[in-house]
């Protein structure tokens, strides 16, 4: 009998994407995966609370079946009630590993963590599917191979949260959020672009109704919630579902 594929899902303490994190786990699950979660301090990490009910008059959030799932099963869920710290991952342990994104200001602390960098990097050189969605190619951006002095995607052609779409969900909802949806100064784009061999590296991908995302190797990239099924179903064959 074949072994069971194992997943890890690494988080912030809150303020996560919802669907970003909930779609993959739903899929991989339905696919006879196991899927562990990590957080900074090994306690159970919360989603973004405006995804749940809506950014600005009850719009741009999680879909409602979303919503549901993340209330009625994800928060039942072992795995995610009792994640690992980041300090905790054995990456040798697991066959893919997913990167979700989000932009509120807790995101911060996943974005910079070293200790969940040096894990990154360790999963990299094993060669297994690594998939970042949104905010999450920021991981990777800022994972540096000491060997070469760069990041791991160099060299890589990839996607992730596009000037675009940032831009415009700011000024969608500036008036009423503030800087909700800059999490940095800086695009993701630009940062992530930054860390490229070449620009044309980055691929921005076609229209925002369109799913999207962009394999090269091991590197699975999608650029927000929109693409997180095709994601997800890409992810899952890369590891072998």
């Amino acid at each position: 009998m074949p072994q069971q594929k194992r997943v890890l899902i690494p988080l912030p303490s809150q303020d996560f994407d919802t669907t970003e994190v909930v779609v993959p786990w739903h899929l991989c699950r339905e696919a006879g995966f196991q899927v562990d979660f990590a957080t900074p301090d090994g306690k159970r990490a919360y989603t973004d609370p405006y995804l749940l009910t809506g950014v600005v008059f009850g719009q741009l959030g999680a879909d409602q079946v979303v919503v549901q799932r993340y209330h009625q099963q994800l928060e039942l869920d072992s795995g995610f009630l009792h994640p690992l710290a980041y300090g905790g991952i054995d990456p040798e342990a697991y066959d893919g590993l997913i990167l979700p994104g989000g932009h509120a200001k807790g995101m911060t602390v996943y974005l910079e963590s070293v200790t969940l960098q040096e894990k990154v990097l360790q999963f990299w050189k094993l060669g297994r599917p690594v998939g970042a969605i949104c905010h999450g190619p920021i991981v990777l951006a800022r994972t540096i191979d000491p060997q070469t002095g760069q990041a791991v995607v160099y060299g890589k052609k990839m996607t992730s949260l596009t000037k675009s779409l940032e831009r415009t969900a700011y000024w969608l909802t500036a008036w009423a959020r503030g800087r909700y949806y800059r999490t940095y100064p800086e695009y993701v784009q630009d940062e992530v672009t930054r860390h490229l061999q070449k620009r044309e590296d980055y691929v921005k991908g076609p229209s925002f109704n369109t799913p999207f995302i962009v394999e090269d190797g091991q590197l699975l990239t999608a650029r927000w919630p929109k693409d997180a099924a095709l994601f997800a179903e890409t992810f899952i064959r890369k590891v072998g579902g």
